[in-house]
């Protein structure tokens, strides 16, 4: 292995290898304005080149299109990726519409939608991605699970769970990881989630580490770019949104003490706070479509805070001003 090159981690007890730290795709297609195609494709084949081999997506990232972006380097790379993606938010032209579906028949549909548009004959990790609460979770769980039977999908995540239903769906079929918000802004999933995680044996995969780009603090609240949906996010928005910017200034004291970048200091937490919680895998996937960027936040793991570093991050979540989502409805937190 190069020095330059992540180390490993297991997802779940018979899950995939896959690299410390993965990659968000959701951004190459939608969501934060116009993507330059050709440097996130450059951006790809940096992930890879640097130990980055779980790719993330949804079926939901652009309709689909985010999925057919992916296609052409999964179909180069197959035996090298681990391709995660997800099911359950469907959405129909308009835009502001999305509802969530657990039920058996749409998971059956939705999968097959997938595999099609990724161009492949097996997903290595599928999501449910928002839970509906309508469904009894035994029947999603036991239909994902009939998917592994049939050889279409080898292991099984959840995305916005409680502990207590990371625990019922894991006593139908084996969970390999759960996917939540996770990072020095948002730590709601340490209420349950992490330590029914810790205790199943089960990878944790921090999405938005970075605070969807708040924690880099390249981002100002008061210039959202056109065609980015976190303006209408609470926490970026108005006096939330100068608020919030206020409490990086101990991550830039820290990240100014190591030679580092503010982004590299918030995956390190992550990465620790992970550990301090026994977790047996932690894999974060932070978002880029810039090859350098994504070098850098490699490069974070191996960086380590001291004691003294955490404890001065430690007080930062519980004094961001606004909730994460216009609606929470359909995350844990709502649930707990």
């Amino acid at each position: 292995m190069s020095e330059d090159t992540i180390a490993q981690v297991r997802l779940g007890a018979d899950g995939p290898l896959v690299g410390v730290q993965g990659l968000g795709c959701m951004g190459m297609s939608e969501f934060y304005g116009p993507t330059d195609e050709s440097a996130a494709r450059a951006t790809l084949r940096a992930a890879l080149d640097a130990g980055v081999t779980l790719f993330d997506t949804a079926d939901m990232y652009g309709r689909g299109a985010n999925e057919e972006f992916l296609a052409p380097f999964l179909g180069a790379h197959r035996d090298e990726i681990t391709i995660a993606t997800k099911f359950a938010v469907a959405r129909d032209d308009d835009d502001a519409s999305r509802r969530v579906r657990n039920d058996p028949a749409y998971i059956r549909r939705a999968v097959e939608g997938s595999l099609k548009r990724l161009n492949v004959d097996v997903i290595d990790l599928y999501y449910m991605h928002r839970r509906d609460p309508a469904v009894p979770l035994a029947e999603s769980v036991g239909a994902m699970a009939e998917l592994v039977d049939r050889g279409v999908v080898r292991t099984l995540g959840l995305s916005e769970v409680t502990g207590a239903e990371l625990r019922e769906a894991y006593a139908v079929h084996p969970i390999a990881a759960v996917q939540s918000e996770w990072s020095l802004f948002s730590r709601d999933v340490e209420r349950s989630a992490v330590g029914a995680a810790a205790e199943l044996g089960v990878a944790f995969v921090p999405y938005s580490p970075l605070g969807r780009g708040f924690l880099t603090g390249s981002f100002s609240a008061a210039a959202v770019p056109d065609g980015d949906y976190r303006a209408d996010l609470p926490r970026f928005r108005g006096e939330n949104g100068r608020a919030n910017e206020a409490l990086l200034e101990p991550v830039r004291r820290i990240a100014g003490a190591h030679g580092a970048t503010l982004a590299q200091v918030a995956l390190a937490w992550v990465r620790q706070r992970a550990q301090a919680h026994g977790l047996t895998a932690v894999v974060p996937i932070p978002g880029t479509r810039k090859p350098e960027r994504l070098r850098e936040n490699a490069a974070a793991t191996r960086l380590t805070l001291t004691p003294e570093e955490l404890a001065l991050l430690e007080p930062i979540a519980g004094q961001v001003a606004g909730e994460r989502y216009q609606d929470m409805s359909s995350t844990a937190a709502a649930r707990e």
